[in-house]
């Protein structure tokens, strides 16, 4: 990080309430205009501009000289807008084989990716890892590597991202393992360790389908049943850091044990694994992923009924999730949305039974993520620590 790199961030993390506000609603929304800045915010124009100064003088912010007519009696506005590459992030998806890694801009567009295959998750060696890649990514960056300010790494399972253990991941076996500070002794950059799903939620609050949404849910459905819960205008962390955890509802029968351990989870019926080892069993003999989904979509029974009694559950566990927090809008996201054609029927038919009244105005929508979007998630996490 370079002298001009540590002069921005420093500003940003010493700013005032009303000068985040106005950061973050021209971070999220640019170009736009004072006026358009105070509306959103509630803050005086005069205010406006005076968080704008110091953001203009740190070379984050471009106060436009080339005003724009309105339309409307008096002066024309003049926009200001942000400057995409006056930081660079790092964000970091950690999957049980494999890192997933992109460097972006302040709106999380990224700048260049890549990925790296995971052979163990011993903590010690996870941490090798991240940092090989970290190092790959801002070699990649060139003459912008000087302007990295921090690093997002998003991990499955319950996350500290306070202190930046995380506490268990059943994903990679951790129990209280403190990812963050031997991160941070390596690469010597401000490190947030952030819950995936939360951190695929903060990026999507900021710079995709939740901007201008109250409210919305992330459901992810795959390797593991994730949420994450953006609730009047703000991303639910949960006191203990740990919310919208759907994938560990106890909606299933209690003979079905899940990867955590507890039984009856929603995941212990209806994540890639789960629905897996169900059709293997019932053909008595191992089957692929690719496999399964090719059975499926055959007409096999096993199969058929496996996907069938995975979209119910899960769609018991939106409406719970719907019935409980009356979010406007659900995204169904992650890499099991390549099958959901497997899962949608009975998906909404268990939905619409289940959930209560008026709450079903929510929309569910279905969204591909890839892991790269995941990492963006991580990056977004982590500009967002500057900020907030």
């Amino acid at each position: 990080m370079n002298d001009e790199t540590r002069t921005r961030t420093a500003l940003l993390g010493s700013s005032s309430d009303a000068a985040t506000r106005v950061f973050t609603t021209i971070l999220t929304r640019s170009p736009i205009s004072r006026i358009d800045v105070a509306k959103l915010t509630g803050l005086s124009q005069a205010a406006v501009t005076k968080a704008v100064a110091p953001l203009v003088a740190a070379g984050l912010v471009n106060d436009s000289r080339d005003p724009k007519p309105t339309g409307l009696p008096g002066r024309p506005v003049s926009p200001v807008a942000l400057v995409p590459d006056a930081v660079v992030a790092l964000g970091v998806k950690v999957n049980a084989d494999e890192l997933i890694g992109v460097a972006t801009d302040l709106t999380t567009r990224i700048i260049t990716s890549d990925r790296l295959p995971l052979t163990s998750h011993e903590p010690a060696e996870v941490t090798d890892a991240i940092v090989e890649l970290c190092t790959r990514l801002r070699d990649e960056l060139g003459g912008l590597g000087s302007r990295l300010a921090c690093i997002g790494v998003a991990v499955s399972g319950d996350v500290d991202t306070a202190t930046g253990v995380v506490r268990d991941s059943a994903q990679m076996s951790w129990l209280g393992v403190d990812l963050g500070a031997a991160l941070t002794e390596r690469l010597g950059t401000r490190i947030v360790i952030e819950n995936d799903v939360r951190a695929l939620t903060i990026g999507e609050h900021w710079f995709g389908v939740g901007l201008g949404t109250s409210s919305f849910a992330i459901v992810t459905v795959g390797r593991g049943i994730g949420s994450g819960l953006h609730l009047n205008g703000e991303v639910v962390e949960g006191a203990y850091g740990v919310a919208g955890e759907i994938g560990h509802l106890p909606l299933t029968s209690p003979d079905r044990i899940c990867a955590c351990g507890r039984r009856g989870c929603v995941e212990a019926v209806a994540a890639t694994n789960a629905i897996v080892a169900t059709v293997s069993a019932a053909h008595g003999r191992p089957v692929g992923v690719d496999e399964v989904v090719e059975l499926g979509r055959s007409g096999d029974p096993a199969a058929v009924g496996a996907f069938a009694e995975a979209g119910s559950v899960i769609g018991k566990a939106i409406a719970s999730l719907v019935n409980m927090v009356g979010p406007e809008l659900v995204i169904i996201g992650g890499e099991g949305v390549a099958n959901f054609d497997l899962i949608e029927a009975p998906l909404r038919a268990s939905y619409a039974e289940h959930v209560f009244a008026s709450a079903d105005r929510c929309r569910i929508v279905v969204r591909p993520h890839t892991f790269e979007d995941w990492a963006r998630g991580a990056a977004a996490s982590a500009i967002r620590s500057l900020v907030v």
